[in-house]
């Protein structure tokens, strides 16, 4: 014997899907397909904003009969009931027209009409009761003319609110009475009291009924047909990036429609979670769309954020859905830190253990929607940007270091996965697109082809995709002269290596000149004061057009360490510059520091920063010591002697300055000065500060940058500490993500 199982299918349409006759039609195709697989129960809402024109009727009828039962009054109110009633039937009729015509056209007229004066006659409380059987109808005989075998189902007699079991053996045997019908066609919202009087499940309980028919007749499916596609991680009219949640749990999804999610109505859960029933969220008006699947299994990590807004306390109270447990702490830690971001202030915050719960008031309640739909539910597009660095001194393996541990923050907040596909050192260099670990680069920079940086930018420039960065962290005098060549590959230039840009003015200008033509940037804040952003408050005020009128910078570290320390701590100069010398704090030779060759190459970089094309030649430099002691050809040691004979006169001009309440600092200055060709002097030379200068209270390696220019009547002052491979590496990170 063959047993044959039919197989029974719930599908609702909420009010947007019936609200015209264009989209009943499209309801009737999606219920002719599914029909071919099995019974078909359809559950149907009033068309859009009838309910609405339902409850407006039913106060005007109560004010007619209860308030105002004669009189002019009465009579306004009995031509305003007339003319919504009209209205509202003309809608359903207009339906009817489209979707009918000839005889049935007009069985289906005289069926509406029929419907409204019960309506209109009926107790003011049930009026309400009568929009989802207005629509339903008309789809039971639009079914019927094309058919399809139907039974209209009433029910406010099946459906008995309260009463489970009374309800799903109505509906059972109703069915089993019918073994012939196709599609069971039947109102939702609507049910009677065990009294027999008719009532409603509440607004959106069209969804209830469905899950109650699913339940009672064990269903195999059962789908909630919106205008939405599924389940939204955000209502998207708050958040334009929600986007469908493909599983979700029940839990979950009562949980989203409990606490705002407008999709679902919250009670329709229960019926269908009890039978064990998936729940599908379709989309109407993209059948093909799976939506969302409500199910015992549901998704994994979180689901969604929603909020339900008391305008008597003006407070909202948002609720992020996980589908997990969570470290109710860390996440409330999480949510509030995201809040204070978006610069709003969290009320209250508390979890359950899976859900994180957050108050904000009512005018910001769409704005903290948004920002934690961005911090969950969100991901930046991602690039992925190759670096080839040169340079793997204390500043390349900080650089790298800082990739390593910060690479998964760096992506999600910039977009940008960085991946480092060659490096090189002074005597080896690799190159591999496929990305080089960061953990690993020293391991396999070892194993490198043989060669230094100079020999590392062809084997870049023949593999290296266009908008890469070539990163030089080098201290190389040469190595410049290979940026033009990248950039016309289209290769950007991040630099910590001052002395790639304090080169000939028309080679600088060149470079620049390489890198516009090309789509390319070249960028080196870290090339003075090394994590300051000195190079960008100068450029800042230039590209706006201001004239700078002065820059005075301390932009040695070496030299303002020594001179500090010379003035606070016991010891000769000698004495000052070997211990710094020896902290590492100076180049292998500090005559280089103490020549002002460092604070040159500085201040060439600002003043071209300015628009002033300065030369080496137009600076006027006095060394930090007398010039016949900086000859390449004196031992070190010599010097060193040499330099403590010289005591007396470092001893003499420290306290002359501490006599006049001064100290000495080591200045790099451009000053306007129409006499001179390229209208402005520059200058470095020890020279001893007031009080009042910005200079006076930086100690040790702190950089400081003075900058005055035309329109604004007080200086801009820009210090802090300048050392430090950790602060460079993080200044040539910032270059190469801004």
């Amino acid at each position: 014997m063959i047993i044959f199982v039919i197989m029974i299918q719930v599908l609702k349409f909420g009010g947007s899907s019936v609200a015209n006759a264009t989209n009943i039609s499209r309801v009737l195709d999606i219920v002719g397909e599914a029909a071919k697989k099995g019974k078909v129960v359809l559950v149907c809402s009033a068309i859009k904003g009838c309910t609405d024109s339902l409850l407006a009727l039913a106060r005007l009828a109560e004010r007619q009969h209860l308030e105002i039962p004669d009189g002019a009054e009465g009579e306004k109110l009995a031509v305003q009931f007339a003319e919504g009633v009209r209205d509202l039937k003309g809608r359903h009729l207009e339906i009817i027209r489209r979707l009918f015509t000839g005889a049935e056209r007009a069985e289906a007229e005289n069926e509406c009409h029929a419907l409204f004066a019960e309506m209109a006659s009926a107790p003011v409380g049930e009026m309400v009761t009568f929009g989802e059987i207005f629509s339903t109808r008309i789809i039971a005989r639009k079914l019927a003319c094309d058919g399809v075998m139907t039974k209209w189902l009433d029910s406010r007699i099946l459906v008995i609110k309260d009463h489970k079991d009374l309800t799903y053996n109505n509906i059972s045997t109703q069915i089993a009475l019918e073994p012939t019908v196709e599609v069971f066609v039947a109102p939702g919202f609507i049910a009677s009291t065990y009294e027999g009087e008719h009532t409603t499940l509440g607004r959106g309980g069209s969804d209830l009924s469905a899950a109650i028919f699913a339940a009672a007749l064990g269903a195999d499916s059962l789908q909630i047909w919106t205008d939405v596609p599924g389940i939204m991680t955000a209502n998207p009219k708050d958040v334009s990036a929600a986007r469908t949640v493909p599983a979700m749990s029940y839990r979950a999804a009562l949980d989203m429609a409990t606490h705002g999610a407008k999709v679902l109505y919250a009670p329709t859960v229960q019926p269908a979670m009890d039978a064990g029933i998936a729940i599908e969220i379709r989309n109407t008006f993209e059948p093909e769309n799976p939506g969302t699947v409500i199910s015992a299994v549901g998704g994994r990590g979180w689901a969604g954020v929603c909020s339900t807004g008391d305008p008597v306390s003006g407070e909202a109270l948002i609720c992020v859905v996980s589908e997990d447990a969570q470290d109710g702490e860390a996440a409330c830690r999480r949510v509030e830190d995201c809040l204070k971001k978006a610069g709003i202030k969290p009320l209250t915050s508390s979890s359950d253990g899976t859900n994180v719960y957050v108050s904000v008031t009512l005018p910001v309640e769409r704005q903290a929607l948004a920002a934690l739909h961005r911090e969950f539910f969100e991901t930046v597009p991602q690039s992925i940007v190759n670096l080839y660095i040169a340079g793997f001194g204390a500043v390349g393996k900080a650089f790298v270091k800082m990739l390593s541990q910060n690479a998964p923050v760096i992506a999600v907040r910039s977009g940008k996965t960085l991946r480092i596909a060659g490096i090189a050192d002074s005597r080896r260099f690799i190159v591999d697109n496929a990305g080089i670990d960061p953990a690993e680069a020293g391991k396999r920079l070892e194993g490198g082809v043989a060669g230094d940086p100079g020999a590392f930018v062809p084997a870049v420039k023949a593999v290296a995709p266009r908008r890469s960065v070539f990163v030089d962290l080098t201290d190389s005098e040469t190595l410049y002269r290979e940026f033009e060549g990248l950039l016309h590959e289209g290769i950007n230039i991040v630099t910590s290596n001052r002395r790639s840009l304090a080169i000939p003015f028309v080679e600088y200008a060149a470079i620049m000149a390489a890198a516009a033509e090309n789509g390319c940037f070249v960028r080196y804040e870290t090339t003075v004061g090394s994590a300051l952003p000195l190079l960008d408050g100068i450029s800042r005020s230039t590209n706006a057009g201001e004239e700078i009128l002065g820059i005075e910078a301390v932009v040695s570290c070496t030299l303002n360490q020594i001179l500090s320390s010379y003035a606070r701590y016991p010891g000769s100069f000698a004495e000052t510059v070997r211990g710094a010398q020896e902290k590492g704090l100076t180049e292998k030779d500090p005559r280089i520091d103490l020549s002002g060759k460092d604070a040159l190459r500085k201040l060439l970089i600002l003043a071209r920063e300015a628009g002033v094309p300065l030369e080496e030649a137009d600076v006027e430099i006095t060394p930090a010591v007398p010039s016949g002691l900086l000859g390449a050809d004196i031992p070190l040691e010599e010097f060193y002697r040499r330099l403590q004979e010289l005591e007396p006169q470092f001893d003499a001009a420290e306290k002359a300055a501490a006599k006049s309440q001064c100290r000495q600092r080591y200045l790099a200055i451009l000053e306007k000065d129409p006499g001179k060709p390229l209208g402005y002097r520059a200058s470095i030379a020890v020279r001893n500060v007031p009080r009042n200068h910005p200079a006076f209270r930086i100690l040790g390696t702190e950089n400081a940058i003075i900058i005055r220019s035309a329109y604004h009547p007080y200086p801009l002052v820009i210090q802090g500490t300048g050392e430090g491979a950790e602060m460079a590496a993080g200044s040539v990170l910032n270059d190469i993500l801004r």
